[in-house]
């Protein structure tokens, strides 16, 4: 596979290499995998999330019952 970095990525990316002893393409691949293990990580979580609106979409009467639980409490109390 062929990566292709503008002029300044990859005089950035020599400059690292040559400061921290190690080859460009070991750099590149090292960054690869973070950024997609972090890609997915993200995806995992807004799918979470997707799913999670979509149950109180459904179940909005749900969602109106914590929103009432303060005010039977403070009636409960009174």
């Amino acid at each position: 596979m062929e990566v292709h970095l503008s002029q300044q990525t990859e005089s950035r990316l020599q400059e690292l290499a040559g400061r921290t002893g190690r080859a460009a393409d070991e750099l590149v691949e090292d960054a690869m995998a973070g950024y997609l293990l972090e890609l997915t990580r993200v995806r995992e979580t807004l799918d979470a999330r997707y799913e999670d609106h979509i149950r109180t979409r459904v179940s909005q009467s749900f969602a109106e019952d914590v929103r009432a639980l303060p005010l039977r409490r403070q009636a409960e109390l009174a």
